[in-house]
């Protein structure tokens, strides 16, 4: 009798449990689409497979190539575990033990909440898997040395969740929390030293290099260099659409961006995250070409 039970305690804990892991990668869904859709994941110009990696991200320093975070145990994040995972998201620390890169964005993912985290975790592991090798990185010396990232982090990674603002808004700590963990707003808008950190002064007024070399904006709410001018709506519409509201459309990585990613975020969070831009300090930095 005690056998039936168990059996059939086991039959009726599969679904709970199943249901459970579909409810998660649903919120993970919405987690990866406040990423962005984590688009350096996904070779779009070669026509890659979906977060599969191989992408070519050039930088200041050489290429690093994307990785494969698809569930597949050889050669994507499978055989991770839930801690693998949230190492890697807040330490930059890898199951074997090595030092990621920056152009992984876990400065800003460190102050992800873990729930967020596990959610994201649980949507990646419900995609379809890819066997696809990870390419090693191109990156001149001593910047392709990984042992120095110690000392890196210890200069520019501040580990530890988000804390809300007590004497801000709902709205605005939401928007805060996206824009700061979420979204990394900071890691592509904010200019970086000789060392590859971000110029805590200068964060959202623009990079000249950004992201595979692409320029990034002034995102800070100065009329003359940013988007001052742009009003709460301007920007969701923009968030939405990738119309600015000159009329002009956005380009290059951005527009994958919004496409994979904030295009299907609910409107009110990304109301939460213009409220939050429009609130910075305005820098003037007319971010433009190096040949201009």
């Amino acid at each position: 009798m005690s056998t039936v039970l168990f059996i059939c305690t086991g039959l009726l804990a599969a679904p709970a449990w199943s249901q459970q892991a579909d409810a998660a990668a649903q919120r993970g869904k919405a987690v990866f689409h406040a990423t962005g859709g984590c688009g350096c994941h996904t070779d779009v110009k070669n026509k890659g497979p979906f977060m599969a990696g191989g992408r070519p991200i050039a930088t200041p320093f050489g290429n690093v190539y994307a990785t494969n975070i698809t569930p597949d145990p050889e050669t994507g994040i499978g055989s991770w575990s839930e801690q693998d995972f949230i190492n890697a998201m807040t330490q930059g620390v890898g199951p074997d033990g090595k030092h990621y890169f920056p152009v992984f964005p876990y400065t800003s993912f460190t102050r992800m909440t873990r729930q967020d985290l596990l959610d994201l975790r649980a949507y990646l592991l419900s995609i379809p898997p890819v066997r696809q090798a990870n390419q090693p990185h191109t990156l001149s010396f001593p910047f392709g040395w990984r042992a120095g990232l110690l000392g890196w982090k210890w200069l520019y990674l501040q580990p530890g969740p988000f804390e809300p603002d007590a004497a801000q808004s709902a709205e605005w700590n939401r928007g805060a929390y996206l824009v700061n963990a979420k979204a990394h707003c900071g890691e592509c808008h904010t200019p970086r030293n000789f060392m590859g950190g971000l110029v805590a002064s200068m964060r959202y007024a623009g990079a000249v290099e950004g992201p595979e070399g692409q320029l990034a904006p002034n995102i800070t709410p100065d009329e003359a260099t940013g988007i001052g001018d742009w009003t709460v709506v301007d920007m969701v519409w923009y968030l939405q659409t990738g119309l600015k509201p000159d009329g002009d459309d956005t380009q290059g990585l951005m527009s994958e961006v919004i496409e994979h990613g904030y295009q299907h975020m609910p409107e009110a969070d990304l109301r939460a995250m213009a409220v939050y831009l429009r609130s910075l300090a305005p820098i003037v930095n007319k971010v433009e070409p190096k040949d201009q």
